[in-house]
């Protein structure tokens, strides 16, 4: 049993030494690495601002697309610097030649390049190169591939802002938001405001409506007064008038008429005959 521990013993320190160089060695190496990056970030920060300064950039970008625009960087790189190679991607010479013209005319000419620092990002390198102008400083990041070659994946200058201004552009950008949302609820409640109006508005464009004309009351009638019937059955003398011109009439004697009574005749029906 001691033998077989003191076996496990030994494998054990083994493993533990073949770890501790294996880390030592990769350590060396990803240090080469990152010296090798901050190297090339500062010939491409010094490079990138000369050829701002020659004023071809705008040139440069019209004429080329990104894949020309790398491989006439490599070999401007290689005339400026002959220490090796260099790798770039189109894009980030494209961005890093807009951001330096765009940069300079803020901070003015680079006066100063400052020391580069490095981070290793899982399989990127950056790094940040801090640089000096006339008027304000900036610092510019480069990523590289956490490789052998190198890469340049992005180039950027970025513009060193103080606490007043960054409060400033929070100040702007609080305000512009907070007047935004009052805009649109001015908008909305003159919306709803105006719900009461538009009927109006469409009524008074509407044609008018032609008013009928007026019924005629339908007349009243009058009252039928009814005439009270006078007896006149004893009034002897219009008796024997009437009993004579009946007698007349019917061509006999009065002697075989009885009046019996005497009613006044509806006129209406004389004048219709």
């Amino acid at each position: 049993m001691k033998k077989i521990a003191r076996v496990l013993l030994m494998l054990t320190c083994v493993f533990v030494l073949t770890a501790c160089g294996a880390v030592e060695t990769s350590s060396e190496f990803q240090q080469s690495k990152e010296s090798a990056a901050r190297a090339r970030a500062d010939q491409v920060v010094r490079l990138t601002a000369t050829l701002v300064s020659s004023d071809n950039v705008d040139e440069m970008l019209a004429n080329y697309s990104n894949v020309e625009l790398g491989d006439l960087y490599a070999s401007t790189f290689a005339q400026y610097y002959s220490d090796g190679s260099f790798i770039c991607d189109g894009k980030a010479v494209s961005g890093a030649l807009t951001s330096f013209q765009t940069g300079i005319q803020t901070m003015g000419s680079i006066v100063d390049f400052g020391e580069s620092t490095s981070v290793v990002d899982d399989d990127t390198i950056v790094v940040m190169v801090p640089v000096t102008g006339e008027n304000k400083n900036a610092s510019v990041e480069l990523i590289f591939t956490n490789d052998i070659y190198l890469k340049m994946t992005s180039c950027t200058l970025n513009l060193n802002e103080t606490k007043g201004e960054l409060m400033t552009r929070a100040a702007l950008n609080t305000l512009l938001g907070m007047g935004t949302v009052f805009v649109v609820l001015i908008l909305i409640s003159l919306i709803i405001s105006a719900f009461g109006v538009i009927p109006k508005i469409q009524a008074s464009f509407a044609p008018k409506k032609e008013e009928p004309a007026p019924v005629p009351a339908a007349p009243v009638a009058e009252p039928v007064v009814e005439e009270e019937e006078e007896d006149l059955s004893d009034d002897m003398e219009l008796v024997a008038v009437i009993a004579a011109a009946i007698a007349a009439y019917e061509g006999t004697s009065v002697e075989g008429f009885q009046v019996r009574s005497i009613r006044r005749a509806n006129t209406n029906k004389w004048r219709k005959n």
